[in-house]
């Protein structure tokens, strides 16, 4: 693959840096990031990682073919994150967080603060000044629900208790996550960090999401139903897809974070009959945008910075903060009688959310090229150590209860999770 890369890269040198530009730099990123994510999937691992590579290959520190700073870039990244956010939303049913209750609520708030309390301490004490130390322990906090979800039901646990909890977990620690996120930005576009300004951003984004569920309720089944009469699936996919956008404008309107709006937007349309339509074309939407998003968090890697031995102390610190941390919270629960281990384990991988949390420090410059490089470290570490270590735990307990997964059983809670038959 390199070599068609290295074409590429010859070839964009020689390319006026307008949309031609821009095109060749589209090209170079679908191929790779479809053929990284791809390998990456082969070797059991998340898309997402192959994805990072792609970018880190393209980016300048190696091909220089993609820069992430380029307008069209950003904002094909700044939607592939909204479209990302929204599918979260989706997939977030608050009568199924209702379920687990206390256990999963327990242990996410013990997932956040650990992590995030922990992960800043240790950053001070490694001379990281404050603002970068929050963004760092911020970026600790949100597991991945994606990639949870997804090795679990691989596994045949995600129906068990143990697997519920750690779904409702993850939901509950990435809206806790957002919020937090918001905060730090806010302090990074130069707010005060006081008690009050902490207080004042939470609110916003908190009342951004209980007001959008209230009015959305009211107003989204009007605009669905003209789609309907339109008897286009199509027109139902893009109204969802319109009300993500518009949700995502309002909470940049209102002092909150677009992913704000983007996951309450999601959470909003979770509940309607026309779901299926909507996920479908906010899928094929992502297909395009949020691969040039992941990219564009590994072009941004400076491995110059990132293999500075001060960096890789910083990313080995954050690595095992962000493991113990959310190991922890899997005992948070003494109540519950299911494998705590496997609920804290299930809870270690960042994937995604905390790539935006990077992104978006490195892009308000809270944070520099190295305490970048060191949350990528962490990212890319907890989720390539979590799904072995599942795997391990899950066939202990198997053998332990001398019971065996029934064979479909991962491709029917895959459905489950992402609301699509299963391949073959």
């Amino acid at each position: 693959m390199t070599a068609p890369l290295a074409a590429l890269a010859a070839a964009g040198a020689a390319a006026p840096p307008g949309v031609a530009g821009f095109l060749l730099a589209l090209v170079a990123t679908i191929f790779a990031t479809a053929v990284l994510g791809y390998a990456a999937q082969r070797i059991g691992q998340p898309a997402v990682l192959g994805e990072l590579v792609a970018g880190v290959l393209l980016g300048g520190s190696m091909l220089g073919v993609l820069d992430p700073a380029h307008p069209a870039v950003h904002a094909f990244s700044e939607i592939g994150v909204l479209i990302l956010l929204f599918g979260i939303g989706l997939h977030t049913d608050l009568r199924a967080l209702r379920a687990v209750g206390s256990t999963a609520l327990a242990v996410a708030v013990v997932g956040v603060v650990v992590p995030f309390a922990a992960g800043y301490a240790a950053m001070r004490a490694l001379g990281v000044p404050g603002l970068q130390a929050l963004v760092c322990g911020a970026a600790l906090t949100a597991t991945s629900v994606g990639i949870s979800a997804r090795v679990l039901a691989d596994l045949g646990v995600l129906a068990t208790a143990d697997g519920r909890v750690v779904l409702g977990a993850a939901v509950i620690d990435d809206v806790i996550g957002l919020v937090i996120l918001t905060v730090v930005a806010g302090f990074a576009g130069g707010a005060e960090v006081t008690a009050g300004e902490v207080a004042r951003v939470s609110a916003v984004a908190v009342g951004f999401v209980v007001a959008s569920l209230l009015v959305g309720a009211r107003a989204l089944p009007p605009l669905l139903r003209v789609a309907v009469r339109m008897e286009s699936a199509s027109a139902i996919g893009l109204v969802g897809l319109a009300v993500a956008f518009l949700l995502a404008w309002l909470a940049d309107r209102a002092g909150s974070a677009m992913i704000i709006g983007a996951f309450a937007a999601g959470v909003v349309l979770h509940p309607v009959e026309q779901r299926a339509q909507i996920e479908e074309k906010a899928r094929t939407l992502g297909y395009l945008f949020v691969p040039i998003f992941f990219a564009g968090v590994g072009a941004s890697v400076d491995l110059a910075a990132l293999l500075d031995r001060r960096s890789l102390l910083a990313g080995g610190v954050l690595l095992a903060v962000g493991i113990a941390g959310k190991v922890v919270a899997g005992y948070a629960a003494p109540w519950h009688r299911g494998n705590r281990l496997l609920i804290g384990v299930a809870m270690v991988p960042r994937g995604e959310v905390g790539l935006i949390f990077a992104q978006m420090g490195l892009a308000a410059a809270a944070i520099t090229q190295g305490e970048f490089g060191a949350i990528m470290l962490m990212v890319l570490g907890t989720t390539f150590v979590t799904p072995p270590a599942l795997s391990w735990l899950a066939r202990r307990e198997r053998v332990a209860a001398g019971t065996h997964r029934a064979p479909a059983e991962a491709d029917a809670l895959e459905e489950l999770v992402t609301g699509d038959p299963a391949d073959g």
